[in-house]
C-alpha cells in the first residue's frame, strides 16, 4: 500500500505490493480492480484522471518495478501537463533517454494547454536547434499558441513563413490552424486567401473559416461560405450548424434561420445539445423569446450552455426580469452557475433602472470567488460604464488581478461612452507604453475617442498606427476611420477613406451618411445614399434614420424629405419605430409641426423614443406647455419615462422658468433611480439655474470626483447667468484639475466676462482657449467677444474683430453688434449691422426693431417712422414684450399696457403708489427708453405701461410681505425699469429676481447683482 498526503488530507491509493510486482511484473497491474490502473500496461498514463494515482504509478516506474519506455514517458508528460504541472512534465521530458516524434508533440501540447505560449515558441526553437524534424501536429499546436495568446501575431507570421519553407502548408491540420489564427487577429481576408490555396479541406477547415468570419462580425460571409459548403456537398457537423445558426440570429434574418432549421432536421442534428443551444440564441437574437423558450422546454438534455443561452435570450431583448427568473430556476434545477451566467446577467443590468440588480450580482460574484475571473471583470466594467458609473468601472479595472486585452478595450470604450475622451486616450497610450499587442478593437475604441474636432490630431496618429499594424484594411477599423473624420467635420477625408477601403458594408455607408447629416450637408448625404444603393448594398433602418436627419429646412423637406418618406413606405420601413421617430423629428425640424403631430397621432403603437420625439418637437417650436402635457399623457399611457424624457421635461421647465413643475420632476427622477445619470442631473441643475434657484444648483452639483464636464459647464453657465462672475472664473480655474474645458466651457466663461464688463480678462480667456487648450474658436465664442467689446463701448475693435473672424459672421454676430450700437448710440455702425442682418434674413424683426431703437435714442424720429413703415409694408411684426409671474399653479401674463387682467384696477393703483414712493426716494425717469416721438410726460407715462412694471405691481399685491419675488420677461429688461426695480427693492424691503432671456437680475436693498452693467 502506498500513501500520500495532499493538502493536509491523507489519500490512499491501493497498488500491488513491491514483492508482487517483482514476481509478476506489469501483469499484476492488469488485474487491478481500478480500471485506470488496470489499463496502464496498454495505455500508460492516458486513462489516469487523478493526479495522485499518476504520481503513485510514476513512483513505481522510478523504482524500476514497472517498465518505463518512450510510450509511458510520453503519456506521463501529457498527464502532468493536464494537471498544470508543466515543470514536472518538462523534467520527465528532459530525463527521457530516447524521444520520438510523439514526445516533442506532447511537450508542445503541454505548453499550449497550460497557456505558456511564449515558452512554446522557445521550445520550438530548441527543437529546431536540436535538428529534430517538425510534424504537422506540432506545427498546428504552435500556431494554436500564437492564436490563443492574442498577442503573438508577428510570431504567427514567422511560423507561417517556416511552414511555407518546409512544405507543411498542404497539411490540412496546419492549414486549418492558420485559418483560426488569422480569424482571431481579424485578418479574415488573409484567412480566405489561405483557404482558397489549400489543396485539401475537411469540414473542420470550412468551419474554421466560418468561425473566423463570425468572430469578426462579417455575418454575410458566414452565410455565403455555408451556402458554398452546401453547393459542394460538404456534410456539416454540429459545430458548423451552431455557428451558422448563431450568425442567422445576429443578422436578425428570421427567414434564413428557418431555412437553416430545415437543414438541421435534414442532417439529424435536432437533438444535438449544441445545435439546440444555438437555436435558443438565434431565436433570442431575432426577438422571438417565445421560440427560444419552446426549444429550451423541449430539450431532452440541458447543459450549462442551455441555461446560459435562455438567460442570454432574455438579456438580449432587455427582459431583465425574465433573465433573473431563469437564473433563479437555474440555481434550483441545474444547481451550478458559471462565470458566463453571471456575465450575461451583469450585461442586462447595465441601465440606471437595473443597476441595483447588477450590484447584487456583483456581490454574488465576490461571494463565489469569481472576482478574479477576467471575463466577469470585463462584464462588470461594461455594466458600470454603460450605467454612466465610470468611477465604479475604474475601481473594478484597477482591482482586477489579471487583465486581458478585452479589459483594456472595455475600459477605453467605457471612457468613450461617458465622453471622457482624454482618459480613453491616456489608457490607449498606456497600452502602447507597456507594448501590449493591440487588436482591431483597441484601434477602433481609440478612434472613437477621437471622434470630435478637439482630438483630431490624436485621431490622425491612431490612423497611422492602424496602417503600421496592418489593420487599415480591417473593415471595422475602416468604418471607425470614416466615423472619426466625419464627426470631426472632415467629411472630405471620410469620403476618401471610404473610397480606398478594400471592402465596404452597410455600416461603412451608414457612418458616412450619418456624418454628412450631422455636418448639415443634406445634398451630399442623399448622394451617398444613392451611391450605396448603386453599389448593391441594401439600406437598413439606420441608413434611413441617418438620411432623414440631414433635412433641416422647408425647401429640403419638399425636395428630398417627402420623396424619401414615399421611398420608406415602398421599402417597408414605415413600421420601424426608429424610422417613425425620425420622420416625426424631420417634419418638426423642417418647420412642419402639423405633419409631425399627424405622423405621431397616426401611429398604432407609440414607443418611448417616439414620445420623446414629439415632446422635443413641441419644445423646439416653443410649445413648452404642450410638451409637458405630452409628458403627462406618456405616463398615463403606461410608458416608462427614461433619461431622455426626463431631460426634455426638465429643459422645458427651465425654458418656461416653472420651478414647481421642475421640482416635481426632480422628485420623480430620484424615485425612478435616475439621480446617478449625469445627463438628467445636469438637466435638473440647468432647470434650477434658469428658475433662479442657484442654491439648489449647488445642492445637487456632483462632487468634484464624479463631476462630468457637462456638470462643470452647467455650473459656470449658472454662475454667469446669475451675475456671479468671480465664482464663474473660480470654477473655470478649478475645472482643469478634473476635466479638460471644451468649447462650451469657454462660451459660458466669455459670456460671464461680457455681462460682468471684464473686457481684458475675456480677451485673455479667448486667447487662452486656442493657445493652451487647443480649441478652435467657433461662432459662439466670436459672438461673445463682439458682445464683450460692444457693451464696453469699444465698437471699432468689435467691427475690426468681425473682419478678422476665423469663421464667417452670421445673424448672431450682427445682432450683437447692433445691440451694442443701441447702448452707445452709434447710428452709422448700427446701419451697417442692420444691412448685414437683413441680407441674411429680410424678415428678421430684430434688425428693424434694434435699428429703429438706435434711431429713437439718437432723436432720428423720421428714420424711426421710415423703418416702421418698411416693417408694415413687408408684413414684419415685432415680437411683443411680455412679463409673467407664477404664483402656486397659476401663471399670470402681462403685455405692454395690459388692460384685460381681472386685477387690473388694483395693479394700476399699486403702480401709482410705487411711483410716488420712488419719486420721493429720488427716482427720475430716463425717457430715452421711451421710443416714441411724444412729449416728456407721455414718454414717462409710456414707461409705466411696460410689462415688467405691471408684473411687479401684481406680484407685490398677491404675495406676503417680506417674501422674495420672481418675475420673468421674454425680452431684455428696459433700463428705466431696471432703476424702478432697484428703488422698489430698497423701499419695500423685498428681494426681487427678474429674469430676461440673457440673465438674472437679483435686486436687494436698492442694488442689483449686475452692478448696472448688463
Amino acid at each position: 500500500m502506498l500513501y500520500r498526503r495532499i493538502h493536509l488530507s491523507a489519500q490512499v491509493i491501493s497498488l500491488p505490493c513491491p514483492e508482487e510486482l517483482a514476481k509478476h511484473g506489469i501483469q499484476s497491474l492488469s488485474d487491478h480492480p481500478n480500471p485506470e490502473i488496470s489499463s496502464f500496461p496498454r495505455k500508460g498514463f492516458s486513462e489516469i484522471t487523478k493526479e495522485i494515482t499518476g504520481r503513485a504509478l510514476h513512483g513505481l516506474c522510478l523504482k524500476g518495478l514497472v517498465p518505463f519506455g518512450v510510450f509511458y514517458s510520453n503519456t506521463l508528460v501529457n498527464l502532468y501537463s493536464k494537471f498544470g504541472r508543466l515543470k514536472h512534465a518538462r523534467y520527465v521530458f528532459d530525463e527521457m533517454s530516447d524521444r520520438n516524434e510523439a514526445s516533442w508533440n506532447t511537450m508542445m501540447s503541454g505548453y499550449v494547454r497550460v497557456g505558456a505560449y511564449a515558452e512554446s515558441i522557445r521550445f520550438f526553437r530548441e527543437m529546431c536547434d536540436s535538428g529534430v524534424k517538425s510534424s504537422g501536429f506540432l506545427i498546428a499546436s504552435l500556431i494554436t499558441a500564437c492564436d490563443k495568446s492574442g498577442s503573438m501575431f508577428k510570431e504567427g507570421l514567422q511560423v507561417h513563413g517556416f511552414v511555407v519553407k518546409v512544405g507543411f502548408l498542404d497539411d490540412v491540420f496546419v492549414g486549418t490552424s492558420f485559418l483560426h489564427f488569422y480569424g482571431t487577429y481579424g485578418r479574415v481576408f488573409d484567412a480566405q486567401k489561405l483557404f482558397e490555396e489549400m489543396p485539401e479541406r475537411n469540414v473542420v477547415t470550412w468551419t474554421s473559416l466560418i468561425v473566423g468570419y463570425s468572430d469578426n462580425r462579417e455575418l454575410g460571409k458566414v452565410v455565403d461560405i455555408y451556402r458554398r459548403m452546401r453547393h459542394e456537398n460538404i456534410c456539416c457537423n454540429d459545430n458548423t450548424m451552431a455557428v451558422v445558426i448563431k450568425s442567422c440570429g445576429m443578422l436578425g434574418d428570421k427567414c434564413l434561420g428557418i431555412q437553416v432549421i430545415g437543414h438541421v432536421i435534414k442532417f439529424g442534428l435536432e437533438t444535438n445539445v449544441s445545435v439546440a443551444n444555438s437555436l435558443i440564441a438565434m431565436f433570442g437574437s431575432c426577438g422571438n423569446v417565445e421560440g427560444a423558450y419552446y426549444v429550451f422546454d423541449h430539450m431532452d438534455e440541458r447543459d450549462m450552455i442551455s441555461w446560459n443561452s435562455i438567460i442570454s435570450a432574455n438579456a438580449y431583448n432587455e427582459f431583465c426580469v425574465g433573465a433573473l427568473r431563469c437564473f433563479y430556476w437555474m440555481r434550483r434545477v441545474h444547481k451550478e452557475v458559471n462565470s458566463i451566467t453571471l456575465s450575461t446577467l451583469l450585461a442586462v443590468c447595465s441601465s440606471a433602472n437595473n443597476l441595483k440588480w447588477g450590484r447584487g450580482i456583483h456581490g454574488l460574484v465576490t461571494k463565489m470567488g469569481l472576482e478574479s475571473n477576467v471575463c466577469v471583470g470585463n462584464t462588470l466594467l461594461n455594466m458600470y460604464s454603460e450605467a454612466g458609473r465610470s468611477k465604479d468601472a475604474e475601481l473594478v479595472f484597477c482591482e482586477m488581478p489579471e487583465r486581458d486585452l478585452i479589459s483594456w478595450n472595455s475600459m477605453i470604450a467605457g471612457y468613450v461612452q461617458n465622453e471622457e475622451s482624454e482618459n480613453a486616450l491616456k489608457l490607449f497610450a498606456e497600452i502602447l507604453r507597456t507594448k501590449k499587442t493591440m487588436s482591431y478593437v483597441t484601434i477602433t475604441s481609440g478612434l472613437a475617442a477621437c471622434s470630435n474636432p478637439e482630438f483630431i490630431a490624436e485621431g490622425k496618429i491612431l490612423h497611422a498606427l492602424a496602417v503600421l499594424s496592418g489593420l487599415e484594411s480591417n473593415l471595422v477599423v475602416g468604418n471607425a476611420l470614416v466615423t472619426m473624420y466625419g464627426k470631426s467635420g472632415l467629411t472630405a477625408e471620410a469620403r476618401k477613406i471610404l473610397r480606398i477601403m478594400p471592402k465596404r458594408d452597410e455600416v461603412t455607408w451608414n457612418a458616412l451618411v450619418g456624418c454628412l447629416a450631422e455636418n448639415e450637408e443634406p445634398n451630399e448625404a442623399v448622394e451617398a445614399f444613392t451611391a450605396m444603393r448603386r453599389e448593391g448594398i441594401p439600406e437598413n433602418y439606420i441608413t434611413i434614420v441617418n438620411v432623414l436627419g440631414a433635412f433641416l429646412t422647408s425647401d429640403g423637406l419638399q425636395k428630398q424629405g417627402r420623396p424619401l418618406h414615399a421611398h420608406i413606405v415602398l421599402a417597408g420601413f414605415e413600421s420601424d419605430k426608429y424610422v417613425q421617430t425620425s420622420l416625426v423629428t424631420m417634419y418638426s425640424k423642417c418647420g412642419d409641426l402639423k405633419s409631425s403631430s399627424f405622423m405621431f397621432d397616426g401611429l398604432s403603437t407609440k414607443h418611448s423614443i417616439t414620445w420623446n420625439a414629439i415632446i422635443a418637437a413641441n419644445a423646439q417650436h416653443g410649445f413648452g406647455e404642450e410638451a409637458l402635457k405630452l409628458i403627462l399623457k406618456m405616463r398615463n399611457a403606461g410608458m416608462c419615462l427614461d433619461q431622455f424624457s426626463l431631460s426634455l421635461a426638465l429643459s422645458v421647465c427651465a425654458d418656461l422658468a416653472i420651478l414647481e413643475e421642475g421640482q416635481q420632476l426632480h422628485g420623480l427622477l430620484v424615485k425612478l433611480g435616475f439621480e446617478s445619470d449625469h445627463y438628467v442631473t445636469n438637466a435638473a441643475m440647468d432647470m434650477y439655474g434658469k428658475c433662479g434657484e442657484m442654491n439648489d444648483v449647488l445642492k445637487i452639483l456632483p462632487p468634484t470626483l464624479n463631476r462630468s464636464r457637462l456638470s462643470w459647464n452647467t455650473l459656470i453657465s449658472s454662475f454667469a447667468r446669475h451675475g456671479c462672475f468671480q465664482k464663474a472664473k473660480e470654477a473655470f480655474h478649478e475645472m482643469p484639475k478634473w476635466e479638460k474645458p471644451d468649447h462650451v466651457t469657454f462660451v459660458s466663461l466669455l459670456s460671464a466676462c461680457s455681462h460682468g464688463g471684464l473686457v481684458d480678462e475675456g480677451l485673455a480667456y479667448y486667447s487662452l482657449m486656442t493657445t493652451q487648450f487647443g480649441i478652435s474658436p467657433g461662432i459662439e465664442h466670436c459672438v461673445s467677444i463682439i458682445d464683450l467689446l460692444g457693451r464696453s463701448g469699444r465698437l471699432a475693435e468689435a467691427e475690426a474683430f468681425i473682419e478678422q473672424m476665423p469663421v464667417p459672421p452670421n445673424d448672431l454676430v450682427w445682432r450683437s453688434l447692433l445691440s451694442s450700437c443701441k447702448i452707445h448710440h452709434n447710428l452709422e455702425l448700427a446701419r451697417k449691422a442692420a444691412e448685414h442682418l437683413l441680407k441674411l434674413d429680410p424678415s428678421d424683426d430684430s434688425a428693424y426693431v434694434l435699428y429703429s431703437n438706435v434711431c429713437a435714442t439718437t432723436g432720428r424720429w423720421e428714420d424711426v417712422e421710415s423703418v416702421r413703415n418698411i416693417m408694415g409694408s413687408k408684413n414684419v411684426r415685432k415680437q411683443p414684450a411680455c412679463s409673467w409671474v407664477k404664483l402656486k399653479s397659476e401663471i399670470s401674463k402681462f403685455g405692454m399696457g395690459e388692460k384685460s387682467h381681472p386685477q387690473i384696477v388694483q395693479i394700476y393703483r399699486k403702480l401709482d403708489e410705487l411711483k410716488k414712493m420712488i419719486i420721493e426716494a429720488g427716482y427720475v425717469a430716463d425717457t430715452s427708453y421711451a421710443l416714441h416721438d411724444t412729449d416728456e410726460e407721455q414718454k414717462e407715462h409710456n414707461l409705466w405701461n411696460h410689462s415688467e412694471r405691471i408684473a411687479l405691481a401684481f406680484a407685490l399685491i398677491n404675495t406676503a410681505d417680506g417674501s422674495p419675488l420672481k418675475i420673468f420677461k421674454n425680452l431684455r429688461v428696459c433700463g428705466d425699469c431696471h432703476s424702478v426695480y432697484k428703488f422698489v427693492s430698497g423701499i419695500v424691503g423685498r428681494k426681487i429676481i427678474l429674469r430676461d432671456p440673457y440673465r438674472f437680475h437679483h435686486f436687494s436693498d436698492g442694488k442689483c447683482s449686475c452692478s448696472d452693467y448688463w
